[in-house]
């Protein structure tokens, strides 16, 4: 009987927990700069989580080491919801590359998968390469000139480049910025020739003819870019590497705050204007159970693990 009311008080506590959460505002933590897909998404997810709480969510950018610095100083933080990191692809990879201050799997509480779409090849308009044929070929004439971006050494930018240039059988330069946005702004500029970047950040400089496009990075065709090729279609058959976006929180986060925002999310992510905005970027809405999302990046670790060791990727 003891035995009985001590758990009904530690879930009666945990409910009344949730029923006051948010109780200040929210730190949602990007580990890249501002300006790129992971932010745009972030700042979308916080205005809605806002709204359905009354409460502030507010997105603190903190760049640098592949994202895992904000991963790093959200992961210390107290695991009572205040505090979440929204995380990209490239969480799955670092572990293939770095030696992590923490357990990608085992200190972290999953929340949800937001949303997934490709990584869009684009190259300044001054390259002489209109198609992935074309730009595999000018690598092979001049290798080692051909440059590209990437949001910092071990982003899914960057192993997803080097993915494509190890089954081209090419060389590019690796030239590696700190996020998204100096990478896009200076593949704009022509300090790089080339960037796997997402769609979310890519599209309107595509749009603004600031940017060519070449291909998209997965296996099937976007629904929102029909009209472009897969590299996979392109001279490359089998190159897949989709991009994605999720929220995690440190480890023992109370499960009803876990469950209130997963449904929070998973609300906003039926809405009709999140579909467009998501299609617009090439992107769809993907919600799903927190389970179903830890189980996601444990299967993207084991095969980024895999990529990583045969293409001899080496952090720099």
């Amino acid at each position: 009987m003891l035995r009985f009311l001590v758990l009904l008080s530690i879930a009666l506590g945990a409910a009344a927990g949730a029923d006051a959460y948010p109780s200040k505002p929210v730190r949602i933590i990007v580990g890249f700069a501002p300006g790129g897909g992971t932010d745009i998404i972030a700042r979308y997810m916080a205005q809605k989580l806002s709204e359905g709480s009354g409460k502030p969510f507010i997105v603190e950018n903190k760049p640098g080491a592949s994202g895992m610095l904000g991963v790093e100083a959200g992961l210390k933080a107290v695991p009572d919801g205040h505090t979440l990191v929204m995380v990209t692809a490239t969480y799955a990879v670092n572990p293939s590359l770095y030696r992590l201050n923490f357990d990608p799997i085992a200190d972290i509480t999953p929340v949800v998968q937001i949303s997934q779409g490709p990584l869009l090849i684009v190259a300044n308009p001054s390259l002489p390469a209109r198609s992935v044929g074309e730009l595999i070929a000018l690598a092979k004439r001049k290798p080692g000139v051909v440059s590209y971006a990437s949001s910092g050494p071990g982003s899914i930018t960057h192993v997803g480049t080097e993915l494509f240039s190890a089954m081209a059988g090419i060389k590019m330069l690796h030239v590696p910025y700190k996020g998204t946005g100096p990478a896009m702004t200076d593949t704009i500029s022509g300090q790089t020739d080339i960037y796997f970047g997402n769609t979310t950040s890519m599209l309107p400089h595509v749009r603004s003819g600031r940017l060519r496009m070449l291909a998209v990075t997965t296996l099937r065709r976007s629904s929102a870019l029909a009209d472009v090729p897969t590299v996979d279609e392109s001279g490359l058959p089998g190159y897949d590497v989709t991009h994605w976006y999720g929220l995690i929180g440190p480890k023992g986060m109370p499960a009803p705050i876990v469950g209130w925002l997963n449904a929070e999310i998973a609300k906003a992510l039926r809405l009709p204007e999140t579909a467009e905005r998501f299609a617009d970027d090439g992107f769809v809405p993907v919600g799903g159970t927190s389970e179903a999302f830890l189980e996601r990046i444990r299967t993207e670790i084991h095969r980024w693990r895999k990529v990583v060791m045969d293409a001899g990727i080496k952090p720099e």
